[in-house]
């Protein structure tokens, strides 16, 4: 049995360290990428405060399709290009939105989202998915964050059979 550790009073940088070293135990002999992406959405969810939604996106002939994830029911289709998501999909790039009002075409899954991350996930050449992270406080997510949330996203692609 796994057992989360409460990560969420840290400073960022111990913060995200401990996530990475619970996310490589979670991974440990696992090659699923459905079940290590569920493992990490709930992990991420209840490690990082001020959340209220974390999960995938998976890369499914030509758009995004709704993965594992933490939160309210989100929107199930993205095209590429567009809101948040679809951004950093077709951009291979990670996007740190500070205020998602002011993001032009934010597809609004749930209106109490207020800041959102959004961290593409590729294996070499190849495009997989998206690694979705909302909360309800503006400019909730900083360098840091874009630096934790990649190492985990890299994490996730390396462990996993995409």
């Amino acid at each position: 049995m796994f057992e989360l550790q409460d990560t969420r009073s840290l400073p960022k940088p111990e913060l995200y360290a401990s996530l990475i070293d619970q996310a490589t135990g979670l991974f440990a002999g696992e090659r699923d990428a459905i079940a290590n992406a569920a493992n990490l959405s709930a992990l991420i969810f209840h490690g990082l405060p001020d959340l209220n939604w974390a999960g995938f996106y998976l890369y499914k002939q030509g758009e995004l399709v709704l993965g594992p994830f933490q939160g309210k029911p989100a929107c199930i289709r993205i095209a590429l290009g567009r809101g948040v998501c679809g951004t950093a999909a077709a951009t291979r790039e990670t996007q740190l939105v500070r205020d998602v009002h002011e993001f032009p075409g934010h597809i609004a899954c749930d209106a109490a989202s207020s800041s959102e991350i959004v961290v593409p996930l590729v294996a070499g050449e190849r495009l997989i998915g998206v690694l979705d992270l909302d909360s309800p406080r503006i400019a909730r997510f900083d360098a840091d964050d874009r630096a934790g949330l990649e190492h985990l996203a890299a994490l996730w692609v390396a462990a996993s059979e995409v």
